[in-house]
């Protein structure tokens, strides 16, 4: 019966994980209406060369800290209540910006 339960276990956890994922096309277009200003949010985008480009950030940090950076921005970034949904989703579209 142990195998059952770590089986069980491993199914609930890879199904929360599912839910809890992100839309790539939710989080490109608040992307767009938050922070292409100063980030470029597009490979090819340019933003205000204030603020590091989505594929530099996809590139150094990992989702852990993006998760937390976005739930408590702090200067020079703009205080943006972001749902969690909206930090889900702004993750995805950043880790799609990893170079293939």
């Amino acid at each position: 019966m142990p195998g059952r339960t770590v089986l069980a276990a491993s199914l609930l956890f890879a199904a929360g994980h599912a839910i809890a994922a992100g839309d790539v096309a939710q989080g490109r277009a608040t992307a767009q209406r938050w922070c292409a200003t100063c980030h470029a949010v597009e490979p090819t985008g340019r933003g205000a060369d204030v603020a590091p480009s989505f594929v530099t950030i996809a590139q150094r940090r990992d989702t852990n800290y993006l998760r937390g950076f976005l739930s408590r921005p702090h200067p020079p970034m703009p205080r943006f209540e972001l749902s969690r949904q909206d930090i889900d989703d702004l993750i995805a579209f950043i880790e799609s910006q990893k170079p293939q």
